[in-house]
């Protein structure tokens, strides 16, 4: 089935098949429609033609990492109000802050099961 892509669709941003696989398949089932994509480089290209209400970003990823995206994502004006949830294995409180000072809504760590998931993603889009 091919769900209209709409404020309620979110966008996965990692590295990893297996993560955005299971990440991707857990929200499909909660009914959400579902973009990913490799690294923020291709995250950037696909939202110059999507329209996404959430973005899930790991941090450490090839070509543009996550916090970039995020500050790159929050200057632009269709998508700085866009809640942005990072899912990562980095714990660190610094990182932490770096992620918040750039304009990342939440946290998840890695592993994270797929309630966490769907829980924190209504939450996000209502």
């Amino acid at each position: 089935m091919n769900v209209p892509r709409t404020s309620r669709t979110v966008l996965i941003v990692d590295d990893s098949v297996t993560v955005r696989r299971m990440v991707a398949a857990v929200l499909e089932s909660a009914g959400w429609p579902v973009l990913v994509a490799n690294d923020g480089a291709e995250a950037l290209s696909l939202l110059e033609r999507e329209v996404v209400g959430l973005v899930i970003t790991d941090l450490n990823m090839p070509e543009m990492d996550g916090i970039t995206l995020i500050e790159r994502l929050r200057r632009l004006p269709a998508l700085a109000e866009v809640p942005i949830l990072v899912l990562t294995t980095e714990m660190d409180e610094d990182t932490k802050a770096r992620a918040r000072d750039a304009g990342a809504s939440g946290w998840l760590g890695k592993p994270v099961d797929g309630r966490a998931i769907t829980d924190v993603t209504a939450a996000l889009l209502g």
